[in-house]
């Protein structure tokens, strides 16, 4: 697979604080990428150093199987980005900002481009509309037309859901998507909502400290540990008897009105119903949970 970032041993020292300890990372081409770690891990520090803003203390970064420190103006003009909240002209319309951010960055772009990042960010019919009068979601969905201006093939956005009510963070969300899967851009996400990333992200990066805790497949790290189960039974108490002394014991983790809750591999979700089961014990519901949440905070918390 084509690797859109890699990068190796990436260190950040500010005198004697070390922002980003020897980072490891890959995204691949056609990514939506989650970037997590608790406040103070060193993501917005490392995203700084993906854009060249701030230089590395030590380390490489390839952008687009290109070195990024001898490729700086070649690379950037493949990369659209959001760090932090984008900045506009307010007392101009958001036709009139795009227009002029095309023409300050060197890009040539019509009315068609104009009109067609605005469309992709549902703000067409507010094109002549001073940006005074936007919401904040509004704002957010114009920064992120201005970074899709030049077509860029990799797209980092850094927080694009902060400060968002519910239905601006789906709008975001359903945008992040729609690049990634009907454009085949690649998406370098940094956010501290969890949820958002678990629904969208492909593969995903924790890090601690500055320091990579895991990296893969979002999918597969939150199958690869045991799970919360819930089993919601017809008769609580018979179901409390026939488990009193057989191994399944030791998995369990509380009891409630009407449930047990076990932690278990996925494998022995299927063997505990069975055990049930054979036993004549009514099971109404079997209900798993492993959230990025519950996942981010064990490895947080092992460093």
């Amino acid at each position: 697979m084509e690797k859109v970032i890699e990068v190796k041993g990436l260190t950040k020292k500010f005198k004697d604080l070390v922002a980003v300890n020897n980072l490891e990372l890959n995204v691949y081409r056609g990514d939506v990428f989650g970037f997590l770690g608790p406040n103070g891990a060193g993501k917005s520090t490392t995203i700084r150093m993906l854009l060249s803003l701030i230089k590395p203390t030590a380390g490489s970064i390839n952008i687009l199987g290109i070195p990024l420190r001898r490729n700086r103006k070649k690379i950037l003009r493949r990369v659209g980005a959001i760090v932090e909240k984008p900045d506009f002209y307010l007392y101009l319309s958001a036709y009139k900002n795009l227009e002029i951010l095309g023409k300050t960055s060197g890009i040539e772009v019509d009315n068609k481009r104009i009109m067609g990042m605005l469309e992709l960010v549902k703000l067409a019919d507010r094109a002549k509309s001073k940006v005074k009068t936007f919401s904040h979601g509004m704002k957010q969905r114009l920064g992120i037309a201005q970074a899709l201006l030049h077509n860029p093939e990799l797209i980092i956005l850094d927080e694009p859901t902060t400060g968002l009510d519910p239905e601006g963070m789906k709008e975001v969300r359903d945008l992040i998507v729609h690049l990634a899967k009907d454009q085949g851009k690649t998406i370098f996400l940094s956010s501290h909502l969890l949820s958002e990333i678990e629904l969208i992200a492909t593969r995903m990066i924790i890090i601690n400290k500055g320091k990579t805790q895991v990296e893969g497949r979002v999918s597969e790290l939150l199958s690869s540990d045991k799970l919360q189960v819930k089993f919601e039974f017809d008769d609580i108490e018979k179901a409390i008897k026939v488990l009193h002394g057989s191994r399944w014991t030791e998995f369990l983790q509380t009891q409630n009105t009407g449930n047990l809750i076990f932690e278990i591999n996925k494998e022995e979700i299927s063997l505990l119903n069975s055990y049930f089961v054979e036993n004549n014990i009514g099971v109404s519901a079997v209900i798993p949970t492993r959230s990025l949440e519950e996942f981010f905070l064990k490895i947080t918390r092992e460093v």
